[in-house]
């Protein structure tokens, strides 16, 4: 059998990776290449800079700090920080805390649901809404409280999510 053959699996083969979009190449040049230590921070300004870490950011991340795809991938879905899908153009977030949930704020996550059509932790298909949930907002003087693109709305009834929805979707001309 002689020495030098090339591969013959694509696996391995080296791969060349195309270049990485602009912004992305910026926020990688900033970092020094091959130090693991600089994952959290490239992801967080990657996600600063698209709204969410797409499949291929994530490889050109890890191309840069010099661990596997599957390392980036594990780290960004250990912390709920990261998203891996696209958000919508506007982000509804409801609160979960104590004083919310004890003021009605299970029936308000469901009539955001029933209004647009989706789940928390989805967005609608035309792109326009992301629904999410949090832990805590931190205006439990207000609750149950929300906010639409990072605006606060508190002592909201189910009643409001109709509105609200309807007042961004004509802002947005829809």
């Amino acid at each position: 059998m002689e020495q030098n053959m090339k591969p013959t699996c694509a696996c391995q083969a080296s791969r060349q990776i195309p270049s990485p979009p602009p912004a992305l190449a910026e926020i990688l040049n900033r970092y020094a290449p091959q130090k693991r230590e600089y994952l959290i921070p490239i992801l967080q300004e990657t996600q600063g800079c698209f709204k969410y870490l797409s499949r291929e950011a994530m490889i050109h991340i890890a191309h840069h700090v010099g661990v596997p795809v599957s390392k980036v991938y594990g780290v960004a879905t250990f912390y709920n920080q990261f998203k891996l899908v696209a958000p919508g153009q506007h982000t509804i977030l409801v609160c979960r805390g104590t004083a919310c949930h004890v003021r009605g704020s299970d029936q308000l996550l469901r009539a955001f649901e029933s209004e647009l059509g989706i789940q928390a932790g989805q967005t609608t298909k035309d792109g326009l809404i992301t629904l999410d949930v949090v832990a805590c907002l931190g205006s439990c003087s207000i609750a149950p409280v929300i906010t639409i693109d990072g605006k606060f709305h508190g002592r909201l009834e189910t009643k409001d999510a109709a509105r609200l929805v309807a007042e961004i979707r004509k802002g947005a001309g829809k």
